[in-house]
C-alpha cells in the first residue's frame, strides 16, 4: 500500500485536532460551563391547572428570547416539567432578581383612558366599598365617626405637571381636607395585582363616561382592581401611590410590533420607544384625537400606560395640541427615568419584554434553588480529576499490555480528547451549548468507549497473526473486521444517545450529548489516525525487534487460538 496517503491522513488528524484545540485556547475560548460548574440558581414556575401544552411551549420560547436579549446569562436552560411546571436553570447570573423579573414577568401591556387621579381609590368615595375598620388592641379606645347622612362629597383631580391634589367638600359645619401627594411620595401604598390573559380584545375608541366597577373585582382593603382586565374599567396604582380609575384598554401589547431602548430626545433621560402595527397607529390616533378634546391639565386629557397590573406612566396630550386633532403613533415615547435613577436598565428590560410580547398566562414561584460558585468549581475539579486519573491508568494498563501497539492508543486519546473538548467548545461559542456534570460524566464514560475500539483493533491484530498472517497484513486485515465491530458498537451507543436527548429532560441532556459527540469523534479517530498509524508503524523496525515491538505484544493477548 502506498504509504503517503496514510501520512496525509495521520498529519491532519494531528494538525486538526491538536493545531484547532490550540487556536481556540490561544484566542480565549473555553467550554461554557452549565449551572451545576460555574454556579447560578435554579426555579419552578407553575402555570394554572390545565394549561395546554402549546400554551407551554410558547411561553418557554418567549422566557428564553427574553433572557438572552438582557445578555446575563451564558446558555439559559429552560424546559417543560411535567403537565404545566417549567424549570428555568440560569448558570452564572449576577442580578438575580433581574432575571426572574425577565422570566416570570407576565408583560401584559395596556394603553388606557384615563378618568380621575386620587389619593384614595374612588371605590370608597363612590360608595362601593367601605373603609375598613380598624380593631384596637385590648384596653385601648377606638373612637368611629359616622358622616352625616346630608354629606356632600365631591372627588376634583388636577393633573397638572407636578403635583396631584385631591380635594374633598364636606357639608356645613364639618373639616375640609386637602392632601397633595408629590411625585416620588408615597401616600398609599401600590397593591400587589394578580394579571391575567384574556382574549387580544380592544376597544376603538376612548370612552368619556367611566364604566360601573363591581366591588367583587376589587381588593376590600386597597380598594383596587385585583384582575387587570382590558375589557373593564379598572383602579390602579403607580409607584408614587396614586390610585388611577382607567376605563377599557384601547391598546395592548397584541397591538406593538417591537420596542427600542434609548436615551435623549426630548425627554433627556431613558425611555422606552414602542412600534405599533397599522391597526394598532390607527387606534392609538382615534383614542388621542378624543383625548386631545379635553382642556390641558384635566386628567381625561391623559392616557395610562399599565403594564402587568401597574400604572407606569400617564402622559397628557400636549398643550400645543389643537381641540379634535390626533398624535401620530410613532409619537409615543415611555419615560422611565433620569441617567442618574438607573433609568437604562428599566428601559432596557421593559423594551425586552415589549419586544418578544406577553406570556401566554400567568405563572407562579413553586420553589428556587441556588447553586453557588464554589461548589460548582469543586465539582468541576472532581470531575476533572476523576476523569484525568481514569485515563492515566487506562494509558498506563494498554501500555504494559499491548507494548508498541498501546503508544498508538496513548496518542490516539490525545486526538480523541482534543477533537472531543474542541467540539464542546465551538458549540459553546456558536451554539451556547454547556457543558454539565452530567456533561462531564459523558466525557469519562466515552474513555472507556474509545479504550474498548483500540481493544477490538488490537486483538483482533493478534488474532489474525496467530492464524498465520504476516504482521503488515495482519494490521490491514484485522483492521477491516474490528472496524466493523466498532461501527456496530458505537452505532448502538449512539441510538441510545439520541434517544436519551429526545426523550430525557434537565441534566440527563447534557450526558446524552457529550455521550453522542465523543462516540462520533470515536468512529473517526479509529479511521483517520488509529488506521494509517498502525500501518505505518508496523513498516518500522519497533514492529519486530526488542520487548516494546509489536512480535512481543503478540505472545499474549485476550483472544486464545482454541485448536480444532
Amino acid at each position: 500500500m502506498n504509504r503517503r496517503p496514510l501520512w496525509i491522513s495521520l498529519i491532519l488528524a494531528i494538525v486538526i485536532s491538536w493545531g484547532s484545540l490550540a487556536a481556540m485556547v490561544a484566542g480565549g475560548w473555553d467550554p461554557k460551563l452549565g449551572l451545576d460548574l460555574q454556579g447560578g440558581f435554579s426555579v419552578v414556575l407553575a402555570a394554572p391547572a390545565g394549561t395546554d401544552r402549546a400554551v407551554l411551549d410558547q411561553a418557554v420560547t418567549t422566557m428564553r428570547n427574553r433572557i438572552e436579549s438582557l445578555g446575563a446569562v451564558q446558555e439559559p436552560e429552560i424546559s417543560v416539567q411535567g403537565d404545566r411546571r417549567i424549570l428555568v436553570q440560569l448558570p452564572g447570573v449576577k442580578d438575580r432578581e433581574r432575571a426572574l423579573a425577565a422570566v416570570g414577568k407576565t408583560g401584559q401591556l395596556t394603553f388606557r383612558p384615563v378618568y380621575s387621579i386620587s389619593a384614595v381609590s374612588p371605590a370608597f368615595t363612590e360608595g362601593i366599598l367601605s373603609l375598613p375598620t380598624t380593631t384596637s388592641a385590648p384596653g385601648e379606645t377606638t373612637t368611629t365617626t359616622a358622616a352625616p347622612e346630608t354629606t356632600t362629597t365631591t372627588t376634583t383631580t388636577t393633573a397638572a405637571p407636578g403635583d396631584t391634589t385631591t380635594t374633598t367638600t364636606a357639608a356645613p359645619g364639618d373639616t375640609t381636607a386637602t392632601t397633595t401627594a408629590a411625585p416620588g411620595d408615597t401616600t398609599t401604598a401600590a397593591p400587589t395585582t394578580t394579571t391575567t390573559l384574556p382574549p387580544n380584545t380592544t376597544a376603538t375608541s376612548c370612552d368619556d363616561q367611566p364604566p360601573p366597577v363591581s366591588a367583587a373585582d376589587l381588593d376590600p382593603t386597597t380598594g383596587l382592581s385585583v384582575v387587570d382586565d382590558p375589557n373593564k374599567g379598572v383602579y390602579l396604582a403607580d409607584d408614587s401611590g396614586r390610585i388611577f380609575d382607567l376605563g377599557p384598554a384601547f391598546l395592548t401589547g397584541a397591538d406593538l410590533t417591537g420596542a427600542a431602548a434609548g436615551f435623549g430626545g426630548n425627554t433627556q433621560g431613558w425611555d422606552v420607544d414602542p412600534s405599533f402595527t397599522a391597526d394598532g397607529g390607527k387606534k392609538f390616533e382615534e383614542c388621542t384625537a378624543v383625548l386631545s378634546t379635553y382642556v390641558y391639565g384635566d386628567p381625561h386629557r391623559q392616557m395610562a400606560i399599565v403594564l402587568d397590573g401597574k400604572v407606569i406612566s400617564a402622559p397628557s396630550i400636549a398643550q400645543d395640541v389643537a381641540s379634535g386633532e390626533s398624535l401620530k403613533a410613532d409619537s409615543v415615547v415611555i419615560t422611565m427615568g433620569s441617567a442618574a435613577d438607573n433609568g437604562q436598565q428599566e428601559a432596557e428590560d421593559l423594551a425586552t419584554v415589549l419586544r418578544y410580547g406577553a406570556l401566554p398566562t400567568t405563572f407562579e414561584r413553586e420553589s428556587e434553588g441556588s447553586i453557588s460558585a464554589s461548589l460548582g468549581s469543586d465539582s468541576l475539579r472532581a470531575g476533572l480529576i476523576a476523569g484525568i486519573a481514569g485515563l492515566i491508568l487506562v494509558a498506563l494498563a494498554m501500555l504494559a499490555y499491548y507494548r508498541i501497539l498501546g503508544l498508538i492508543a496513548v496518542l490516539g486519546f490525545s486526538v480523541f480528547g482534543s477533537l472531543l473538548l474542541g467540539t464542546i467548545i465551538l458549540l459553546g461559542q456558536t451554539q451556547g451549548t454547556t457543558l454539565t456534570l452530567s456533561g462531564v460524566t459523558g466525557i469519562i464514560v466515552s474513555v472507556g468507549i474509545t479504550a474498548d475500539s483500540y481493544i477490538v483493533f488490537f486483538e483482533r491484530i493478534k488474532e489474525e497473526h496467530r492464524r498465520g498472517r504476516a504482521l503488515k497484513p495482519a494490521v490491514d486485515y484485522g483492521f477491516k473486521r474490528a472496524f466493523h465491530t466498532i461501527i456496530t458498537a458505537d452505532t448502538v451507543t449512539m441510538a441510545g444517545s439520541v434517544l436519551l436527548w429526545l426523550l430525557a429532560i434537565g441534566p440527563v441532556k447534557g450526558f446524552a450529548l457529550t455521550l453522542g459527540i465523543a462516540t462520533a469523534v470515536d468512529v473517526i479517530v479509529a479511521y483517520v489516525f488509529t488506521r494509517p498509524f498502525a500501518m505505518l508503524l508496523v513498516r518500522g523496525k519497533l514492529s519486530e525487534v526488542g520487548m516494546f515491538s509489536i512480535r512481543a505484544a503478540m505472545g499474549r493477548g485476550i483472544v486464545e487460538e482454541v485448536a480444532s
